[in-house]
Parts: structure tokens; C-alpha cells; sequence
């Protein structure tokens, strides 16, 4: 069963909250209530969102939960292999089907009155199914209702609520060529390690989607003392401004260094900085030569709309918004398949040391969010501007670079891009119009491993 949505009421001129070639955000789109409820029509409920990873639904009948946008969700994995996601809502009251986080199962059944769904969201039968007169019912018509369409990428599983609009190939575009970065940078792919770590932060979610896709700036300020106490007193690396990029792609983003080792090195992990080194010649013939000095590289990434890594670090983030003044921050820690199990541990380590709950950098982001959200509350403070111009004349043309490409990674470009993707949302009535930002350099191409001779330094 498909999903049908219709969106009701105001249709405001989002354009009026910023003005992106100048360099400027209406504080107001972190704190509204208004243009929150707007978000959730417009984003949420018509971006492909990642839902899971495919290695924590190894068998048929694995199952976890979600959210997208502040839609309950149920992710399952099916006989025949595929992936369904279907709400988390009882078609009979509305009740939560399933309150465990994840497991394996054969069926959900709700505990107000019984109704009973198998795992691909099929009504099989109710508490007292007698009650029910022939026609009272009809269960084809009453399963859990399905999202529109499942898509994955190189382990990485996304849903749309949305029927039309841009595939997830589409969706993701040129990005693919950083992401590989991440998901592909060794035979075997990648993997979620450890579970998951959920936290509360009272700030609006965007504000850590930007803060990934491209504040490098804050690092070596906010994160100077847990630098130092991680690594023997030293300071945060120097930014080579000649050599470091942003590049924004359909709202994507990914600020990056060149030097190959400055998150291996905050990750504080000798081995794990060890085992990168043994493996990036290989790196190089399978990525080539950039991609390779790129990885372990100060750097940060961003999703659109809500998820975000670091890909040194190998911190991989969702951030689920619970209002305009709040999200929960799942996180995870992702590793090559292949490596040994040693070396996962010490990953493993390395993350929560530094981006778990509790880890030197991730309580000074929090505390930075959340009061950059109530403080934009103001009632005269919420009239003022926000400053986004840095960097705003250092756009360039890059023979091996993909995307909307920057030089200098302090720079606020990948931030306009974000939003410039947040404002074509807004106020886009027909998806498959939307621009794409840049016209695609990869279409067609189903690997960009395959692609040494036109992306290779």
C-alpha cells in the first residue's frame, strides 16, 4: 500500500529568510514552530532519508525502528532479501506496533487490541477477530502502511514518503564520488559496529547538519582544549588554505583537507592510524590518487536533509528533529568490513572518546547548538541576521573535484549550499523540477571507481 499526502495551509515565500549570494540566514528558521511544521511537509516527508545500514538487517525477519522526520517507522528485512519500511502506527487506534528498538521476528502484533502484522506489514489477524461481521474489514486494505520507495546505496538503505521526485541515484548525484570515500575505500564495504548511542540536545537539527557539512572553522576554537588533553598537548592541525576544498552537491557537502592523516590523528588511535597507512596504496588504485590523500584528512559531511559523518573519525550521525528546539542524535560507529577486529575496537574507542555522549568534542558542540537556538529566540534578536559570507568569492573550477567546489576549508560555502537545497524544498511544488546544483558530472556512471582517468590528480 503506497502513501498519499496532502499538504494544506499558508504558502509563505521562504525566499524572504535568506539571501544567500549576499551571505545572510533569517534567524528565525531555527526557532519558528511554524516553519518547523513546514519543514516536516516539505523535507521530511519528500527527501530519501537513510533508515539503516544493511549490515544491522543481516536475515529475513531482522527488524528495526526509526524515525523519519517525526514519522514512527519499522525496518525489516524480508525472505527474499529486500528491505520494507512501513509505519509504526496500528491502522485500527494509531498505536506504536513495535517499541523495541531492533531484533528478528515473525510477526508485530499491537498491544491495544491485538491486530497482528507480519514482517512485510500484512494484516493476519486480530484479538477476537469473531467481533467482525463479513465487510467489516477488509485486511489488504488495513496493513501497515508502506513508504514509497526503499533505495540503497553501497550499504547505506534510504525511504522516501514522496511517489515521484528524483531517484536516490538522482538524489545523491555527483556526491557518490565522496561518498565512496567512506563506504568504499576497501573491498568489502562497510559496517555499524557496536549499536547505536542516542542523545537528547535541545537545538534545532539543522544546526548540527551545518556544523558537519562544513564548519571547520570552529574546530581549532571551540575544540582547542580537548585537542591538547587527547594528544599530548597539541594543538588543533593547521588548515592549509591552499589545499583544502569545500564541494557541495544537491545540498550534500563535504569539507576536506589533503594531507591524509589530521581526523586519524585527533582520532588518537596510533594502530588505527597504522592500519589507514597499510591500506592506502590500495586505496589509491581503487579511488585514485585524490581520494586517497583526501581520506584522514580534517574533514566532515553532511547528507541532506539530517545525516552527517566524519569520515576519519568514522562517526556516523542521524539528527532527528523532535520540534524546532530539539533533536535526538543517533550515532554510530562505521568501519571497513575487512578489517581486523582489533582495529574496530580501537575505532570503536577513538569514537566514543571524541564524538560519543560524553566525548572531549561532541559536549563542546552540544552546549554551542543549544545556545545558538534559544539565544536566536529573542524577540528582538530573532529580526538580526546571520552572517554566512565567508569564503563567498573563492569558488573554482576543479578538473578533478566533483560539485559546487570552494578553496579554503574555513569557508561557510557548503552551509549556503545546504540551505540552498533547504530553500528549493521549501518551495518546491513539483520535486522533479528542482535544479540540480551542479548540473551532474557522473551520470551514467554506475561506479566512480571506474573513473581514474577523469577524476584523478
Amino acid at each position: 500500500m503506497t502513501m498519499r499526502l496532502e499538504r494544506i495551509g499558508r504558502e509563505p515565500e521562504f525566499s524572504r529568510y535568506m539571501d544567500l549570494k549576499e551571505g545572510w540566514l533569517d534567524r528565525r528558521i531555527f526557532s519558528d514552530a511554524e516553519i518547523y511544521e513546514e519543514e516536516l511537509y516539505r523535507i521530511f516527508a519528500r527527501s530519501w532519508l537513510f533508515v539503516a545500514h544493511e549490515s544491522q538487517l543481516p536475515k529475513a525477519g531482522d527488524f528495526l525502528t526509526t524515525h523519519m522526520g517525526e514519522d514512527a517507522v519499522i525496518v525489516t528485512r524480508q525472505p527474499d532479501g529486500s528491505i520494507k519500511v512501513y509505519l509504526n502506527s496500528c491502522p485500527h487506534r494509531g498505536n506504536k506496533v513495535c517499541f523495541a528498538d531492533a531484533g528478528n521476528t515473525r510477526r508485530f502484533v499491537c498491544n491495544y487490541h491485538g491486530w497482528a502484522f507480519n514482517t512485510a506489514g500484512e494484516l493476519q489477524g486480530m484479538h477476537e477477530e469473531y467481533c467482525y461481521d463479513e465487510g467489516d474489514i477488509d485486511r489488504k486494505k488495513n496493513g501497515l502502511r508502506q513508504v514509497a520507495r526503499v533505495g540503497s546505496y553501497k550499504g547505506l538503505v534510504f525511504a522516501t514518503f514522496a511517489q515521484d521526485g528524483p531517484s536516490l541515484d538522482a538524489w545523491l548525484g555527483d556526491f557518490r564520488w565522496y561518498l565512496d570515500m567512506l563506504l568504499d575505500n576497501e573491498e568489502g564495504g562497510t559496517e555499524l559496529v557496536g549499536g547505536c548511542i542516542k542523545s537528547v540536545i535541545s537545538a534545532n537539527w539543522k544546526f548540527g547538519v551545518e556544523n558537519f557539512i562544513g564548519d571547520a572553522y570552529h574546530a581549532g576554537w571551540t575544540h582547542d582544549s580537548g585537542c591538547r588533553s587527547m594528544n599530548d598537548g597539541q594543538p588543533f592541525p593547521p588548515i592549509d588554505m591552499e589545499n583544502s576544498y569545500h564541494a557541495s552537491v544537491n545540498g550534500h557537502g563535504w569539507e576536506f583537507g589533503t594531507e591524509g592523516v589530521g581526523d586519524l590523528f585527533l582520532l588518537g588511535r596510533p594502530k588505527v592510524m597504522e592500519y589507514y597507512e597499510k591500506i592506502r596504496p590500495k586505496m589509491a588504485d581503487r579511488l585514485g590518487t585524490m581520494r586517497s590523500q583526501i581520506f584522514g584528512s580534517v574533514a566532515s559531511a553532511s547528507i541532506f536533509p539530517n545525516v552527517s559523518f566524519l569520515p576519519g573519525i568514522s562517526t556516523f550521525r542521524q539528527w532527528q528533529p523532535k520540534g524546532p528546539m530539539q533533536f535526538e542524535l543517533k550515532t554510530w560507529v562505521i568501519v571497513n568490513k575487512a578489517m581486523p577486529d582489533d582495529i574496530k575496537d580501537e575505532v570503536t574507542k577513538g569514537v566514543m572518546q571524541t564524538f560519543g555522549p560524553g566525548g572531549t568534542f561532541e559536549m563542546d558542540d552540544g552546549e554551542n547548538w543549544e545556545n545558538c537556538t534559544t539565544v536566536n529566540r529573542g524577540v528582538v534578536t530573532r529580526h538580526e541576521r546571520l552572517h554566512y559570507r565567508c569564503g563567498i568569492g573563492r569558488q573554482i573550477d576543479h578538473d578533478t573535484l566533483p560539485g559546487i567546489v570552494y578553496r579554503g576549508q574555513y569557508n561557510d560555502a557548503n552551509q549556503r549550499g545546504f540551505y540552498q537545497r533547504w530553500l528549493d524544498m521549501m518551495e518546491a511544488t513539483d520535486l522533479g523540477a528542482m535544479p540540480p546544483r551542479p548540473e551532474p558530472r557522473l551520470t551514467g556512471v554506475a561506479e566512480t571507481r571506474d573513473l581514474p582517468g577523469l577524476f584523478a590528480l
